[in-house]
């Protein structure tokens, strides 16, 4: 945890770096606090005129009013009556434009920043979605930018306007009487002191509520995802128990935080009292001995209340702000992930895309488990199968992660028609190669707008055409509301099988030049499984398909087998080849057709 210097700092440099972001914005800023100001002032406007008021009651023909050339009394209550109106008016007229001003401007904001956030999410690396929740991301886009718009819809004016305050009133004080003003100011360095105290204290215990927050949708997201396993293991109670611990420790974060704040409150009040019994006393002294002008002694006593009072609520304010900042540091952070996978590619495939992919000496490591590949060649002609096989964990899928850019190789290149791949923009490389992976995601929605997604301008009879390549139509064909089905989140609806289909559907549809399939008939039947090998068969002679596989008897057709182990490739050839040789694959095929 950052120390009390450091949060101190922090909280300040979060509202820098969020001015910063919010450039854009400066003409409703500087518009919503000139409201602001401008109403605080016609706010405290009226305990002057009640000090002029009585001014004129008591000294009549010899008040203030009096000297501006009202003559008579009744003049002078008549102008102060006509000059009330205005100022109240005119409060009222501020007050409406700025919260008009703050509220709007919050809302523009909270929402321009969860979209920047959410677009530079997704500009990321895999590798920072691997190391991170999504519990705690949506935390961050949902709930800190919801606690920052609080902040902004109330707790920027209230800062400003204690700040107008203590100005413009102690302007005041200063003018009808320095001794008095002297007296009452002298709380302020303890109110301010005390704030700041506050601030220093309360800073990181914000920081840990926002940590708690996340921690909390964390484990909402993975309980209500995971619901299934939940129940069949009968863990209900155990996860009820583990939610409860998660809520409880967030309780706990915001009691500590609560604690501070609530101690502010009563310190704060005596230091007021304090400056309020200074101006009452020394001031109604010096208006008994005629040093002081009665009506000039109601304005201080009036605006004492009205200069200290408010500071009572800067405790709120700051406890507002405290949080908010917490929650900007963690926008902010997010916004400032480097992205290490940059767009930066200017050219696209060469059309028509012939669909020749090659590995070049390709290496690349996890930083998290140092796991990876090393030194791969592979070369896969246009429309040729090449089938990677080998132990879980021996690198099949970094290679399909490195295709797809999901990051960048360490060393070597991989070319596509002779293209090196870090040359090409990411639309146009990832448009040319499906992807149908064995964790299949399905968006929730109907089957239809699955199905499209890759291509959403394609009409019904493509999608028929793509489900029947997949043997997915006769399932969807039999469904009460056929391409209308929905599919629940994440395809809750739909057996493993159907899932797999609807996938190979959807690559299908987006007609790429490069098909990879990542394990895609492992959640399928035998029978399914043969229907998507002919189904395979078809699309593969005008395509380029690269297939990860642990069932064997799912690659004996592709034109290239390459065993991976341990991150290398230690064998490669076509089926028979590799049968005839007393190899890694030969010794996994025997064991798969009962040989051994």
């Amino acid at each position: 945890m950052p120390s009390h210097s450091q949060t101190h700092a922090s909280s300040f440099a979060a509202l820098g770096r969020l001015l910063r972001y919010a450039r854009g914005y400066r003409r409703q800023i500087i518009a919503a606090t000139t409201c602001s100001i401008i109403n605080k002032l016609f706010d405290i406007a009226p305990e002057i005129l009640i000090g002029v008021a009585i001014d004129v009651v008591v000294n009549q023909e010899q008040s203030f009013v009096a000297g501006l050339g009202f003559e008579t009394a009744r003049e002078q209550i008549t102008v102060l009556a006509i000059l009330t109106f205005f100022i109240w008016a005119g409060e009222s007229l501020f007050e409406y434009l700025f919260q008009i001003l703050w509220r709007n401007l919050a809302q523009r904001l909270q929402s321009d920043l969860r979209q920047d956030a959410y677009e530079h999410a997704q500009r990321l690396d895999m590798s920072f979605f691997e190391a991170r929740s999504s519990g705690q991301l949506v935390a961050t886009m949902n709930d800190d930018v919801n606690q920052l718009e609080r902040f902004l819809d109330g707790g920027a004016n209230a800062m400003i306007q204690v700040l107008v305050t203590v100005v413009a009133v102690g302007a005041v004080f200063f003018v009808i009487s320095p001794t008095v003003a002297l007296l009452a100011f002298t709380p302020i360095p303890l109110i301010i002191w005390g704030a700041f105290y506050f601030q220093r204290k309360a800073g990181p215990l914000y920081a840990d509520v926002r940590e708690k927050v996340g921690d909390l949708s964390s484990r909402l997201a993975n309980n209500l995802g995971g619901i299934a396993t939940i129940k069949s293991f009968t863990a209900e109670q155990r996860e009820a128990e583990r939610l409860k611990a998660s809520s409880e420790a967030y309780v706990d974060a915001n009691r500590r935080a609560i604690r501070i704040s609530s101690a502010f409150i009563p310190v704060i009040r005596m230091a007021i009292l304090a400056g309020f019994l200074a101006t009452f006393t020394v001031g109604g002294m010096m208006a008994l001995e005629g040093t002081l002008n009665v009506g000039a002694y109601g304005v201080l006593v009036f605006l004492t209340q009205r200069l200290l009072w408010p500071l009572t609520g800067l405790a709120e304010v700051i406890d507002l702000f405290e949080r908010a900042m917490a929650s900007t540091r963690r926008i902010l952070n997010l916004l400032a992930e480097p992205v290490h996978v940059r767009d930066e590619g200017g050219k696209d495939l060469a059309q028509p895309v012939k669909g020749e992919v090659e590995f070049r000496n390709l290496s690349f490591h996890y930083p998290s488990s140092g796991a990876g590949i090393r030194d791969i060649s592979l070369n896969v002609p246009a429309g040729n199968t090449l089938a990677l096989v080998g132990a879980t964990g021996s690198g099949k899928s970094t290679l399909i992660k490195l295709l797809l850019r999901f990051y960048d190789p360490s060393h070597g290149e991989i070319h596509i028609d002779g293209q090196p791949i870090r040359d090409i923009n990411l639309k146009s490389l990832r448009g040319a190669i499906g992807l149908v992976s064995q964790d299949v995601y399905l968006f929730e929605g109907s089957i239809r707008e699955n199905l499209a997604y890759g291509k959403p301008d394609a009409t019904d009879e493509e999608i028929i055409e793509a489900a029947k390549t997949a043997e997915a139509w006769s399932f969807i064909e039999a469904l009460p509301e056929g391409l209308g089905t929905p599919v629940g989140e994440r395809g809750v609806r739909l057996s493993g099988g159907q899932r797999q289909r609807l996938s190979l559907a959807r690559a299908l549809l987006k007609n790429p030049p490069i098909l990879v399939l990542d394990e895609a008939t492992s959640a399928v039947d035998n029978e399914t499984e043969a229907a998507i090998q002919r189904s395979l068969r078809r699309i593969g002679h005008n395509r380029t398909v690269i297939m990860i596989a642990h069932r064997l008897s799912t690659i004996v057709d592709a034109d290239t087998i390459a065993v991976i182990e341990n991150g290398r490739v230690v064998e490669q050839g076509n089926h028979e080849t590799l049968l005839s040789k007393d190899g890694a694959y030969r010794a996994q095929w025997r064991v798969q057709t009962g040989q051994v």
